[in-house]
C-alpha cells in the first residue's frame, strides 16, 4: 500500500468516527476547573474528548444490539479502558509528531473539511451553515475541530510511516508455504476383519468381565437430572382438532393456481431486428441450409439466452396458436414479440392440471391441523399460567388441562421427545431445585412447565445389564489387535517381495496429497501421520470403524514432494500468508513503538477528572 493511500485512509477511518460523532449522538461538556483528564509529555487530554469518545463507543454497541447498555455494563466489557487507551496512543502520537514538526498546512485541512458530507449542502457544496450547525451540535467550535483534524492528520502521516515501514522478510513466507503446501505421494492398503483367518468369536466370561473392568466409561451413565414435566404440544391435540370444509375451501381457493395450471409449452424465442431477417432465417431452416442451434449461435446468443421456459398460451400474444398446434421439435414464426420479430421452437408439451377440492381435501386438513392445533394451545396459555401463578402442581395441570405428564432422566446426551427441543435443553440445563414451575414456550407452539425430583449422580451399569455392549466392545477390541498383528506380518513381507500388492491387498495409490486434504476411508488424523513419514517407510495405522467392524490401514511413503507454485491455490496463499504476516508484523510495530514513545515523553493521568466523566454516565 502506498504511504499517500495509508495516510488517506487512515485520515478518513478518523474523520470517519468523529462524524457519526456529529451525525446524532450530540456532546457531552462539562463543567468543573478540570479541563484534561491527563497527558503524555505536552500533549494534554482533553476531558471533553474523552467524555465524548466514551459516549459514542457506548451508542455503537447499542446500535449494534439495538439494547441499552448501562455504564457499569461499559466498565464490565472494558470500554472506558479501551477508550483512555486509544486517546492516550492519540496524545503520544501528537506529541512525537510535535517534536518532530510534523504538522500539515491549511490547505490541507480545508480540502478535508470540503469533502465530509455533513458539512455539505443537498447539491454537494460546502455548506458553512450546516458546518457550523454540526461543530454546534458536537460542543466543538470551529478553531477547535479545526485543530484536532490538523492533529489527526498529522498522526496518521506519523502512523502511515510506520506502518510502511513493515516488511516480512520472504523467509517467512518461503517457511509456510513449504509446510502448508508440501504434497505427499504414498500407497495404502485396507485390512478388515474379512481378511482375518477366522472371525472374532464370543469371549469367554474371564476376558469379558476384564473387558467390562478395563472400560468403565462405556458403561458409565452421565451426572443427569431427573425431572418431572407437563407438556402440551401441537401433536398432542391433533386428532381433537377440526377443520371445516370453509377454512379449507378458502385454504384451496388461495392455492388455485397450485392445483389448477393450464395447458403450456416449453418455448425458445430467437428474435431478430427486423421481418427481413426473420423471413430469411426461416426460409434458410425450411431449405435445410441451417438450423436452430446455428442461427442462435449466429446472433452471439446460447439457448439459455433465448429459453422462455414453460409457457401458457395467452403469454405468447400473436405467436400462441401457432406454438400450441406445432410439434414437439417445430420452429415457428416470424410473429411479432416484445422483442421484434421472433422465431419460436417448441421443446415439450405440457398438460393442463386440474386438481379438485376433493382430491386434497384431506392433504390440506393434514397441513391446517398443527397450525390450528398451535391456537388452541395459545388460547389455553393464559390460563395455564395463571393456575401455576396461582400454586398449581404439575399433577393438578396435567388433570385440569389437556397437558400431559412425563419424567425422564436428563443429560446433554438425551435428545428424544421434549429433549430435542431447544427451548427445552436450554430450560433443563439451567433447572435448579429451588426453581418454581414456570410456563415456557417451544418453538412449535407447544408449553411446558418442569420441576426437579433430583440430581443423578454417574452410575456403573451392572455388565448384567451391559452384556451384549461388553461382548460387542471386546470382539471390536480383540479384531482390532488381530488386525494389527496382520498388519505387522504383511510388513514384515514385504521387505521381502517389495510389493503390497503381492501380500493380497488392494492397493490405492495416492499423488499430490496436502496437508488440507481428507482422504474417504481414512480416519481422522491419518494424513498427519503420513506427513510424519520419510519416503520408503511403511506404518501401520488405525482406519475408520466401517460397518462391518475396525479397520487397519498399511502406509507407504513413495515420495515427498515440494509446494507446487505453479498452482493457483498456492499463489493465492502466499499472497495472503505475505499481507497478513505484514499486517501482524505492522501492528507489533506499531505498539511497540506507541509504547517507547509513552515510555518516553511520560503518562500522567488524573483519576479524580476520570472519575467526574464516568460519574456523569451514571
Amino acid at each position: 500500500m502506498a504511504r499517500g493511500g495509508i495516510t488517506k485512509f487512515l485520515v478518513w477511518t478518523l474523520l470517519g468516527l468523529l462524524i457519526v460523532g456529529l451525525a446524532g449522538f450530540g456532546a457531552t461538556n462539562l463543567s468543573g476547573a478540570a479541563r484534561s483528564i491527563g497527558s503524555v509529555g505536552d500533549q494534554e487530554i482533553n476531558i471533553d474528548e474523552y467524555a465524548r469518545a466514551l459516549q459514542e463507543e457506548i451508542r455503537a454497541i447499542e446500535a449494534q444490539t439495538r439494547q441499552p447498555l448501562s455504564f457499569a455494563e461499559a466498565q464490565a466489557f472494558g470500554l472506558d479502558r479501551n477508550v483512555l487507551a486509544r486517546l492516550v496512543t492519540a496524545a503520544a502520537l501528537d506529541n512525537e509528531a510535535a517534536r518532530l514538526g510534523i504538522s500539515v498546512g491549511d490547505e490541507v485541512v480545508a480540502d478535508q473539511i470540503l469533502q465530509i458530507p455533513v458539512f455539505q449542502s443537498i447539491n454537494g457544496e460546502f455548506d458553512r451553515e450546516a458546518y457550523r450547525f454540526a461543530l454546534q451540535q458536537a460542543g466543538l467550535n470551529e478553531s477547535r475541530f479545526e485543530d484536532q483534524l490538523r492533529r489527526e492528520t498529522a498522526r496518521s502521516l506519523l502512523q502511515g510511516a510506520m506502518v510502511q515501514s513493515a516488511v516480512m522478510p520472504q523467509t517467512y513466507v518461503d517457511t509456510l508455504i513449504a509446510f502448508a503446501g508440501e504434497r505427499r505421494a504414498f500407497s495404502w492398503a485396507t485390512l478388515d476383519a474379512s481378511q482375518l483367518e477366522a472371525p472374532v468369536g464370543a469371549p469367554t466370561e474371564e476376558q469379558l468381565l476384564a473387558w467390562y473392568e478395563a472400560n468403565p466409561e462405556v458403561f458409565t451413565t452421565p451426572a443427569a437430572k431427573r425431572i418431572t414435566l407437563a407438556a402440551l404440544t401441537p401433536d398432542m391435540i391433533l386428532d381433537q382438532v377440526t377443520i371445516d370444509d370453509t377454512a379449507l375451501r378458502a385454504e384451496y381457493d388461495a392455492r388455485a393456481n397450485d392445483y389448477n395450471t393450464p395447458e403450456r409449452r416449453l418455448v425458445e424465442r430467437l428474435a431478430f431486428a427486423n421481418d427481413a431477417a426473420a423471413e430469411a432465417a426461416i426460409a434458410a431452416l425450411t431449405a435445410g441450409e441451417t438450423d436452430f442451434e446455428t442461427l442462435v449461435q449466429d446472433r452471439g446468443l446460447t439457448l439459455a439466452d433465448v429459453d422462455l421456459g414453460d409457457v401458457p398460451l395467452a403469454d405468447l400474444g400473436a405467436a400462441g396458436e401457432a406454438v400450441f398446434a406445432a410439434e414437439v421439435g417445430a420452429v415457428v414464426g416470424p410473429f411479432p414479440s416484445s422483442l421484434g420479430p421472433a422465431l419460436f421452437r417448441v421443446n415439450g408439451v405440457l398438460g393442463a392440471q386440474n386438481i379438485t377440492f376433493e382430491e386434497v381435501r384431506d392433504d390440506l386438513a393434514a397441513e391446517l391441523a398443527p397450525d390450528r392445533a398451535r391456537r388452541v394451545i395459545e388460547a389455553q396459555a393464559s390460563g395455564i399460567d395463571d393456575m401455576l401463578a396461582g400454586g398449581a402442581t404439575l399433577e393438578e395441570l396435567a388433570a385440569d388441562t389437556d397437558m400431559q405428564m412425563q419424567t425422564l432422566d436428563w443429560s446433554e446426551e438425551v435428545d428424544a421427545g421434549i429433549a430435542a427441543y431447544p427451548a427445552f435443553r436450554r430450560a433443563a440445563a439451567a433447572l435448579d431445585a429451588d426453581d418454581y414451575p414456570t410456563l415456557i414456550e417451544l418453538d412449535d407452539g407447544g408449553v411446558f412447565a418442569m420441576r426437579l425430583e433430583e440430581e443423578l449422580e454417574p452410575r456403573l451399569l451392572p455388565l448384567e445389564d451391559m452384556r451384549e455392549v461388553a461382548v460387542a466392545g471386546w470382539q471390536a477390541d480383540e479384531t482390532l489387535r488381530l488386525l494389527r498383528t496382520r498388519a505387522e506380518a504383511v510388513v514384515a513381507g514385504y521387505a521381502t517381495t517389495g510389493d503390497l500388492a503381492a501380500e493380497g491387498l488392494t492397493v490405492t495409490e495416492e499423488r499430490n496429497i496436502t496437508r488440507d486434504q481428507f482422504i474417504p476411508g481414512t480416519a481422522p488424523g491419518f494424513l498427519n501421520r503420513v506427513f510424519q513419514m520419510a519416503p520408503g517407510d511403511l506404518a501401520v495405522i488405525d482406519g475408520p470403524a466401517e460397518g462391518a467392524g475396525p479397520t487397519v490401514l498399511i502406509v507407504r511413503m513413495d515420495e515427498v514432494l515440494p509446494a507446487d507454485e505453479t498452482d493457483p491455490g498456492v499463489t493465492a496463499l502466499r499472497d495472503r500468508l505475505s499481507e497478513s504476516g505484514r499486517a501482524g508484523l505492522a501492528q507489533d510495530l506499531f505498539q511497540a513503538y506507541v509504547g517507547q514513545l509513552q515510555t518516553q515523553a511520560g503518562v500522567q493521568l488524573d483519576q479524580a477528572a476520570i472519575n467526574a466523566v464516568h460519574t456523569n454516565f451514571q
